[in-house]
């Protein structure tokens, strides 16, 4: 049964919260209230990593256990506060996506039960000239949270080598994820590029560990996700609650944390506390020096020059100029073998 809505102010903004006693999460009993108490107590921290960045939100209507939705347009009923950027697809069309500003945007946002922020990895201003490269590391099945902490290490390695400074966090599920603040002169392309030279790289250094293998029949170990930097591709930024039982939230560390962390500690009801105790480990990531792409950039080059070509796309994205046939491996073998058997076959003499 609906709950009566209530009003809260935000930074002098009225902010209406429909049905505030809605539960979001069954397994632990959090609220949509709890949800907006939740980004308004992390709000400067949170948007740190979606500050005046177009954000798509994902949505849970009827919380984690229903059907949620993803939606980059922002509702046209909206505050005429709302704060939104026009982007791009990589099919052409356009989206009016909202931009968040401050704790207000937070709070209207889980209003909408969003639980999860999606952000862009660009500013509103220059929505075409990428200020982060981004790691997602995803382990496939089977992989152990002790892979998944080694791979984090080695990555951190990888960009130091090169020129680049990562700054690591739980996703909030089971992998890792690591923003590099870049300087913003490349586009997507050349920022995915330089991405997937870094996977490579990792792969060489951790065989059998990580993969840079775009299909998963292939991949063994930490995958490390070079199409996240893809045009119209996204990662849970900081500080967002993830849609699982427990309500995590993919939490920033220190490099110190991360040989030893443990995921599951980071909730909804104890990030808060954390973040007022020990501060956000990931803040220097809004006032450091960008880092050039130049080192992976001449890892890239040396790849590309030694025989290894671009890596497959996603699927809705235009082929690749030097991008390999898109079909999985066990699909094209079974081409392959088909072709063959059509073959007329040679008369013995």
């Amino acid at each position: 049964m609906a709950t009566p809505a209530t009003t809260i102010e935000v930074e002098g903004r009225e902010i209406r919260v429909s049905n505030p006693d809605k539960v979001l999460f069954p397994a632990i009993g959090v609220t949509k209230m709890e949800l907006v108490e939740y980004y308004l107590a992390v709000a400067d921290a949170a948007l740190i990593g979606c500050r005046d960045r177009p954000t798509i939100m994902h949505r849970f209507p009827n919380g984690v256990d229903g059907e949620p939705f993803y939606q980059k347009r922002v509702p046209t009923q909206r505050p005429p506060w709302v704060r939104t950027a026009t982007i791009t697809f990589p099919s052409g069309r356009h989206a009016e996506m909202i931009a968040p500003a401050d704790a207000a945007h937070l709070a209207w946002m889980a209003n909408l039960a969003c639980i999860d922020l999606n952000p862009w990895p660009v500013r509103r201003g220059d929505v075409d000239h990428p200020d982060e490269l981004r790691v997602d590391l995803d382990p496939t099945p089977g992989v152990s949270w002790d892979d998944v902490r080694h791979i984090t290490l080695v990555v951190r390695d990888v960009l130091h080598e090169h020129g680049a400074v990562g700054f690591p966090a739980t996703s909030g599920k089971r992998g890792m994820h690591l923003v590099v603040p870049i300087v913003r002169e490349h586009g997507f392309t050349t920022v995915r590029r330089a991405a997937l030279a870094l996977a490579r790289e990792v792969t060489r250094r951790a065989p059998g560990l990580a993969t840079a293998a775009w299909w998963k029949e292939e991949r063994q170990g930490v995958f490390v996700d070079y199409n996240q930097n893809a045009r119209d591709r996204t990662v849970a930024s900081a500080y967002s609650v993830r849609p699982v039982p427990d309500a995590r939230v993919a939490t920033p560390l220190s490099w110190d944390e991360v040989p030893d962390v443990d995921p599951s500690v980071f909730t909804i009801r104890t990030v808060p506390e954390r973040l007022a105790s020990i501060g956000d480990p990931g803040a220097e990531a809004a006032t450091i020096e960008p880092s050039s792409l130049d080192g992976l950039l001449e890892l890239a080059a040396r790849d590309e020059a030694g025989g290894l070509g671009d890596a497959p796309w996603p699927p809705h994205f235009p082929k690749g100029d030097s991008e390999p046939v898109r079909v999985n491996p066990s699909r094209a073998r079974k081409v392959a073998e088909w072709e063959a058997s059509r073959r007329p076959r040679k008369s013995p003499d």
